[in-house]
C-alpha cells in the first residue's frame, strides 16, 4: 500500500477508564498494518470531553521519549469547547508491549496508520472541526502526515509545540557523523547508537526531582530510551522532506521558546529549550505551509505547555486567540468563576 493512501479500517477496543482519572477514557487501536517487524502493534486513543456539547476536537500527538500525561492541557481545551483526544503512538506509553523496543521505528510513515485510525474514530464520534496538534517529534510526524495525506485528509488547523525539524547537534556531527549513521541504518536498523542526551530536561519536569509534573518514569524516563540507526534514518528522511517545503494548506501555529540553553548550563533548564535549537525552528517553520504563524514565548521550555505557570498561561492565551481567528464561528471564552 502506498503511504499516501488512507489505510483500510483499523480495529478498536471499547473505551475503558484511563489512568489520568475522572473524565478520561482510552481505547486500544490495532492499526491496519499490524503486525510489523517486531510483531503485533497497537496505538492508544485517549479522550476527554469538552465542558459543553461541541463538534470541535483536537488530536494531540506527543514527542520522542514521551506519552500523553498532560491533564491540564486537556482540561484547558475542554474549557474552550474542544473535545480533547491524545494518541499514544505505537511503541510509546500506553501502547508499548513486551515484545517491542520503545520508540522503534524504521519509517515515520508507519505512524500514519495510527493517525488514520485515530482521526477516523474522532470523526465517527461526531467531530467535524478538527485541530491536529503535535509536540517535538510529534510535530514532525503530523506535518509529514498532512503532506502525504493531502488528497484524503483535511483538518481545520495545526498547532505545533516546538516541532523537531532539525537535529540539535554540532555542525560536524550533523554533516559527517549523522549521515554515516543514517547509511548504517539502511542495512542494520536495529543497531543501537550511543547518545549524549542529558537527563536534566526530565529532571526539571518530574515532581520527584525538580519539577511539578507527575508521570510514569518507565514510559518517559529521564535518561531517554536508546536510539537505533533505523530510527535516525527515519528522522533524517523526515527532516529532508521539510526542507523541500511541504505546502500544508491548513493554517499552522508554531509555538517555541525564545532561547536555546547554552550547552552544559543547568541553570537555564527552567526557562529555555534544552532539547532543540530554536533557531532551526524559526528557520524551517515557514517551509511547512502557506499560512504559518510563529510565536516565541519568553522563558518557555521545550514543551511550552510544561513551562512555569506564567509562561504556559501566555502560551494558552496565544493558542486560543489564534484558534479564535482561524476557526469560524469564533471560539467561546470560558466564563470567570
Amino acid at each position: 500500500m502506498s503511504h499516501s493512501e488512507v489505510s483500510p479500517p483499523a480495529s478498536y477496543s471499547d473505551y475503558v477508564p484511563d489512568i489520568l482519572g475522572e473524565g478520561f477514557e482510552q481505547l486500544t487501536i490495532t492499526p491496519a498494518d499490524s503486525p510489523d517487524y517486531e510483531g503485533p502493534v497497537f496505538s492508544t486513543l485517549v479522550r476527554h470531553p469538552a465542558d459543553v456539547p461541541t463538534t470541535r476536537a483536537v488530536l494531540y500527538v506527543h514527542g520522542f521519549n514521551d506519552y500523553f500525561f498532560q491533564r491540564e492541557l486537556a482540561l484547558t481545551y475542554g474549557a474552550h469547547e474542544f473535545n480533547f483526544y491524545a494518541l499514544d503512538l505505537r511503541k510509546y506509553g500506553r501502547s508499548i508491549r513486551s515484545h517491542q523496543r520503545p520508540n522503534n521505528v524504521r519509517d515515520l510513515r508507519e505512524y500514519f496508520y495510527d493517525l488514520d485510525a485515530a482521526l477516523a474514530r474522532i470523526r465517527e464520534e461526531g467531530n467535524t472541526t478538527i485541530v491536529l496538534s503535535g509536540h517535538s517529534t510529534g510535530g514532525l510526524i503530523i506535518s509529514l502526515y498532512l503532506w502525504y495525506r493531502k488528497e484524503k485528509i483535511s483538518v481545520a488547523a495545526v498547532v505545533l509545540n516546538s516541532p523537531f525539524l532539525e537535529m540539535h547537534q554540532p555542525w560536524l556531527l550533523r554533516r559527517l557523523g549523522i549521515p554515516l549513521m543514517k547509511r548504517l541504518g539502511a542495512k542494520w536498523p536495529d543497531m543501537k547508537l550511543k547518545t549524549n542526551l542529558s537527563p536534566i530536561y526530565g529532571e526539571s519536569l518530574h515532581h520527584s526531582f525538580q519539577g511539578e509534573w507527575d508521570y510514569n518514569l518507565e514510559w518517559k524516563p529521564n535518561q531517554v530510551f536508546s536510539m537505533n540507526a533505523g530510527w535516525l534514518r527515519a528522522i533524517r528522511w523526515g527532516h529532508a522532506q521539510i526542507r523541500r517545503a511541504l505546502g500544508i494548506e491548513a493554517p499552522i501555529l508554531v509555538l517555541h521558546s525564545d532561547r536555546t540553553a547554552r550547552r552544559g548550563h543547568r541553570e537555564d533548564v527552567f526557562e529555555t529549550d534544552v532539547v532543540l535549537n530554536v533557531a532551526h525552528i524559526r528557520e524551517l517553520a515557514p517551509w511547512l505551509g502557506h499560512r504559518v504563524t510563529t510565536h516565541a514565548l519568553e522563558g518557555a521550555i521545550h514543551d511550552v505547555f510544561l513551562s512555569r505557570e506564567k509562561v504556559r498561561a501566555e502560551a494558552y492565551r496565544v493558542l486560543f486567540e489564534w484558534l479564535g481567528r482561524v476557526l469560524s464561528p469564533p471560539l467561546a471564552r470560558p466564563q470567570a468563576a
